[in-house]
């Protein structure tokens, strides 16, 4: 399933509803800049490697370009140019003064040493600093990047410019220009979401059973926030197994577990089970956390839950999406559920740029300003549209980049 057709496919949908302006729809077709970039990296043991990468700068009519780099392996053109698109969405939808952009690097991270990491880290600096700057395209972490990578790309940028640049990318450590809250908003946006959901939905919130899919940062934090509020997480997954326990997981049990043995398989008091059972359990909600078309036409059917909130960037496959919505199922989608990382990107860069730096609470409960109001206002849409909350995300998101780009062309 190619991400980027997906991504074009719910453009052109959101677009015919809103009769969209044809130049507009144009502009957003296709991204502004392509940038790639081969990286020689001298691994520890002295050979020299090539590690392909890419940064897609899709839109910058609302402002700077905004978005992660991940290390993956399975990274491709087609991937970052559809999560760039998704990061133009998202930061409209929350109605940030950000463009949207993305990065890869094909790589397999957890082959390298750290020190090798670092030079990889750096090197993609070095090859994409022409077009990154805290006015121009301000990167963050992503799947296996982390604070630690971020840092040394700060640093690198730094020391090219002759000059403290800490803005030039977010997700840092708290000691070098990082916010607090920065680490956990991503959860905690989806989290804040998921809760008007769930009081749309009529449900309790005591009563109600979720399946989280990926225990990495996102699906982590989640899973505690949710157990800590008292629902009952009976299903997780990360990359290597699959838990269940009908009574419920002690969550903060399964996070001892994982940290000492780096995996959830052996959890004592749960069973292994499928992929296939993941997405036929019956829960009321499902978090998928991990990569993207987990949810496609031939698992969606079997699914019993009645809200799926996306952690995960295009977790949900448009046939999937069609299929759950005429089950009922109320998809909250990932360029609003998830967008609590880049809205406290986004106030990162605001306090490295002033020099002003926030607290906690302050953090949090600007990111409430964001998601709350922006949740409501997908739902009018919805309602408006007669419309599922993917295509009303879509229509919001796009109504504020014709507005500002029909005043520049």
């Amino acid at each position: 399933m190619n991400a980027y057709d997906n991504a074009i496919r719910q453009l052109e949908k959101a677009a015919q509803l809103i009769d969209l302006d044809k130049d507009v729809l144009a502009k957003l077709s296709v991204p502004e800049k392509i940038i790639m970039a081969s990286l020689p990296v001298r691994l520890d043991d002295g050979t020299l490697k090539i590690f392909q990468a890419y940064r897609v700068q899709y839109n910058s009519a609302r402002g700077p370009y905004k978005g992660g780099i991940r290390f993956h392996p399975q990274v491709d053109l087609d991937e970052v140019k559809a999560l760039s698109f998704w990061m133009t969405i998202k930061t409209a939808v929350v109605d940030l003064p950000l463009g949207g952009a993305k990065g890869g690097v094909v790589v397999d991270p957890k082959s390298l040493s750290q020190s090798e990491i670092e030079r990889l880290s750096r090197a993609w600096v070095r090859a994409f600093r022409p077009v990154i700057g805290p006015e121009k395209d301000i990167p963050a972490p992503d799947v296996y990047t982390n604070p630690q990578i971020m840092s040394w790309m700060a640093d690198e940028f730094s020391q090219l410019e002759g000059k403290p640049s800490l803005g030039v990318v977010t997700g840092k450590p708290l000691e070098y220009g990082g916010s607090k809250g920065r680490d956990t908003a991503t959860a905690t946006g989806g989290f804040q979401v998921l809760m008007e959901a769930i009081k749309l939905k009529g449900l309790d919130l005591k009563k109600t059973r979720v399946a989280i899919q990926g225990f990495g940062n996102a699906g982590s934090v989640m899973a505690s926030l949710l157990y800590q509020a008292g629902a009952k997480i009976v299903a997780l997954a990360d990359s290597r197994s699959l838990i269940y326990s009908d009574q419920g997981l002690n969550i903060e049990k399964v996070l001892e577990h994982k940290k000492q043995s780096g995996s959830l398989a052996g959890f004592s008091g749960a069973k292994e089970i499928s992929q296939e059972e993941f997405f036929q359990l019956a829960v009321e909600v499902i978090v998928p956390a991990a990569l993207e078309n987990q949810i496609d036409k031939n698992n969606a059917k079997d699914i019993k839950a009645k809200i799926i909130l996306e952690l995960a960037n295009g977790p949900t496959t448009p046939e999937a999406d069609e299929l759950l919505t005429k089950q009922g199922v109320l998809v909250v989608p990932d360029v609003l559920a998830n967008a609590g990382g880049v809205t406290v990107s986004y106030f990162e860069w605001l306090q490295n740029i002033s020099h002003n730096y926030w607290s906690e609470e302050e953090v949090e409960a600007e990111l409430k300003e964001r998601m709350i109001p922006s949740f409501e206002a997908v739902w009018q849409i919805a309602q408006e549209y007669k419309t599922d909350l993917r295509t009303a995300s879509f229509i919001l998101a796009l109504k504020r980049l014709e507005k500002a780009i029909k005043v520049r062309i």
